[in-house]
């Protein structure tokens, strides 16, 4: 499920940690990594908004995801220590948002490594929500 997008997702972001390195603010990873994805033709929106709905009637709450890439996949960046399980919780509740499948919680904050979680959002798991 969208295997080839996140391998070039992923490059991209490898390549912004790699020229950046960990400790700047989470904003400017964003900036970098739209930069990255610009340069790569991968197309993406960011700081999208995600309607909301309670059974069929839409919500005034709006999540904001830090990027939608492809159409199809959700990127939410931070710059921590360490991802927590919050985090997992996070991009789960946006993929049910937006009724995407795949999304992406990639830290830049980490020292000496890029962490990253891809999550898989299935619609059986929708059918027990």
């Amino acid at each position: 499920m969208l295997e080839q997008e996140g391998y070039d997702v992923m490059g991209a972001a490898f390549e912004v940690y790699n020229t950046m390195g960990a400790g700047f603010l989470e904003e400017v990873y964003q900036q970098s990594l739209e930069i990255e994805l610009r340069h790569r033709g991968i197309p993406f929106e960011a700081q999208k908004e995600l309607a909301l709905y309670y059974k069929v009637d839409r919500l005034n709450k709006k999540y904001v995801a830090d990027l939608v890439v492809f159409g199809s996949m959700i990127l939410e960046l931070k710059a921590l220590v360490c991802l927590a399980p919050e985090h997992i919780a996070q991009i789960i509740n946006y993929l049910k948002a937006s009724r995407l499948s795949v999304g992406y919680v990639i830290n830049f904050g980490a020292p000496g490594k890029l962490e990253w979680k891809r999550v898989i959002y299935t619609g059986a798991e929708r059918d027990k929500t």
